[in-house]
């Protein structure tokens, strides 16, 4: 009998640990499908998942998130690689600046108080949601961006910045592509966001690339700049890996499986869903930050 107490509680550890498990899994999941289905504004939903869902502390989700984020979105990107979808030189520019922001961010986040933090996240997630109804009504067909079409070579990344209007890839243009990288990098790593949001309209006003490609591309920029956060992150130790793995892991499956049924389902009413849930929880979570 004295056996049977210990037994009995680690089968109710046991039990405990797989619910955990599988949680986290269907969170990175959700995650996934929305990155795959709205290619920019997606990831979102991942720092409130890891807050609510999950129980993580603020600071440790948004790490969390950014780290699960870049898998996620590197997995998507090389899915549009085989259409040959993915524009090298802006999208190598962008990270670049991202690349330089993001260690800040993640650096900023560490030493800010998470009530802030959290208020902060819930401000740009009313943004995002915003941004995301905008374009679902004001651009419907941006909406259906995330379907894999192919590409004939040749439709290279050019900029509208050269005097004649004529697509060039310029100096001016490759300079605000860096900038504006810098800064989607310095909110990657600060609130543990993708930054698609950003980085899809940027691409598609400062070069002529088509949305499709703007998309595809995006992906690829979150994941380099999401590896750059997430390395500063890792180096620092105390990620959580035992809801990092599963979480990316649900992920990285379900963008996979989004992508491949995107173009039947993507459209206007669903981005406009996805960006009335972002809106609530903009709101909840800035109610909660200062009740």
């Amino acid at each position: 009998m004295a056996l049977a107490v210990p037994r009995a509680h680690a089968a109710a550890m046991s039990g405990v640990a797989f619910v955990d498990l599988l949680a986290a899994v269907a969170c990175g999941g959700l995650v996934g499908m929305a990155l795959g289905l709205t290619g920019g504004g997606g990831s979102i939903f991942a720092v409130p998942l890891l807050i609510y869902a999950l129980g993580v502390a603020p600071a440790a989700a948004m790490t969390i998130s950014l780290v699960a984020v870049a898998a996620t979105a590197l997995v998507g990107g090389i899915q549009s690689l085989r259409y040959g979808l993915i524009v090298w030189q802006p999208s190598l520019l962008f990270a670049l600046g991202g690349i330089v922001g993001a260690p800040a961010g993640a650096a900023t986040a560490r030493f800010a108080e998470p009530r802030w933090l959290v208020a902060g996240f819930a401000i740009l997630a009313l943004l995002v949601g915003s941004l995301l109804w905008r374009a679902a009504r004001v651009h419907p067909e941006q909406a259906t961006a995330v379907r894999a079409q192919s590409y004939a070579a040749g439709g290279g990344p050019v900029c509208v910045l050269a005097p004649d209007g004529q697509l060039r890839f310029t100096a001016p243009c490759a300079l605000i592509l860096a900038i504006i990288g810098v800064g989607t990098g310095f909110l990657s790593g600060l609130f543990g966001v993708g930054g698609g949001f950003v980085i899809v309209p940027a691409l598609v006003l400062v070069t002529r690339m088509g949305v499709h490609r703007a998309v595809a591309t995006s992906l690829l920029v979150i994941s380099i700049i999401g590896s750059a956060g997430a390395a500063g992150a890792i180096w620092e130790g105390g990620i959580a890996w035992r809801v990092l793995l599963p979480f990316a892991a649900g992920g990285a499956v379900m963008m996979v499986v989004t992508r491949l049924v995107a173009a039947r389902i993507a459209g206007p009413k669903l981005q406009r869903a996805f960006a009335v849930a972002i809106v609530v929880l903009g709101v909840s979570m800035l109610v909660e930050s200062f009740p």
